[in-house]
């Protein structure tokens, strides 16, 4: 079985495995005060060109979603979110586990407007029992999104104003950022990222790393006593040194920029084959997820050979799928799938 089902299948990038195999003897301070994560904050402020970022290291997307939004929120403020946004669909309540609801607007494509967050706004303050309601107090977004669509610079430069404008703070999730900024239609870079948001995360579970994120707190106000908040969620890990080594290894050279490009350039491939056969696309994806309409005929033939994701029922013959590609995912078997995929008609 050729597994396209999501990019953590495999364990990490070789580089990784090797550094923390050269460095298992050392001794170090823990919870992430050692030299290796040093290290690695400031690859990664020079990278993003923000030397004022606060950065911390956790161990992975739920737990740093729910963290960070539980250390901006008030008790009585809620966190904006396409309704597709993984912390609305694919976290299990954490987010109102903390005691935080999540404000869903309606979105086709994963991506939120900025139109969308001020009428969200305005139509908080402009009722009159206003108070009795959750408030907006965060706006939540991923890049690339859920389907595997990203933000151009203008969409997220307005984005950014609004929330300026009304005083929400904005979170980006960059579980699979990398592969964001590399697609073929990005005008965004990790600089970008700083200047534009409040708060992001470069993700590593999705990016080659054995597993961890690298929370960004570009804005001030939001530094003080984060590593409180990582503490009480069951965050700080006393072995840091892990996550700071696997970090400082995507992040001293361009490790992380070439595995998001090989893993796109393999996405690219398999979106190529299936179009060249006539199958439609559910989403204008040119990062590692693809997303083709298919028969559903057609999808037992594949599954001998294949595991990938069923996404959502498109009509009554149709099904959305996903392939999603990693820095793992190998020439020879996207070969092999575009071959078969050729041979489906």
């Amino acid at each position: 079985m050729i597994r396209f089902e999501n990019d953590y299948a495999e364990g990490a990038h070789p580089q990784i495995l090797q550094r923390l195999v050269a460095t298992n003897e050392e001794q170090s301070p823990g919870y992430g005060l050692d030299e290796h994560s040093e290290k690695a904050r400031a690859y990664i402020k020079k990278a993003i060109a923000a030397e004022q970022a606060d950065i911390h290291f956790l161990v992975g997307g739920t737990q740093t979603n729910t963290t960070v939004i539980a250390s901006i929120l008030r008790p009585h403020q809620g966190v904006i979110a396409a309704s597709t946004g993984h912390i609305a669909v694919h976290e299990t309540g954490a987010i109102e586990a903390t005691g935080h609801k999540v404000l869903t607007l309606p979105s086709d494509d994963g991506k939120l407007t900025a139109a969308q967050v001020k009428a969200c706004y305005d139509a908080h303050w402009l009722d009159s029992t206003h108070e009795h309601m959750v408030q907006p107090g965060l706006v939540y977004i991923s890049h690339p999104t859920e389907n595997g669509t990203t933000y151009s610079k203008a969409e997220l430069t307005a984005l950014r104003e609004v929330c300026r404008d009304c005083d929400l703070p904005l979170f980006i999730d960059g579980a699979r950022l990398g592969y964001g900024l590399v697609a073929q239609d990005s005008d965004l870079s990790l600089a970008d990222m700083a200047q534009l948001c409040d708060v992001f995360y470069i993700g590593g579970t999705k990016m080659g790393a054995l597993f961890g994120e690298a929370v960004i707190i570009v804005n001030p106000a939001y530094q003080k006593d984060f590593r409180y908040m990582i503490k009480q969620r069951g965050g700080l890990l006393a072995k840091g040194r892990l996550l700071g080594i696997q970090f400082e290894t995507l992040f001293e050279d361009t490790l992380y920029m070439d595995i998001s490009h090989h893993a796109v350039d393999m996405a690219m491939l398999i979106r190529q084959a299936f179009l060249d056969k006539g199958f439609a696309m559910r989403y204008d994806s040119k990062t590692n997820q693809q997303f083709p309409i298919l028969p559903n005929h057609l999808l037992p033939t594949l599954e001998e050979k294949y595991s990938f994701s069923i996404w959502e029922a498109y009509d009554d013959t149709h099904t959305v799928v996903r392939f999603c590609t990693s820095w793992a995912t190998t020439k020879e078997n996207v070969d092999r799938l575009i071959d078969d995929i050729y041979r489906l008609i």
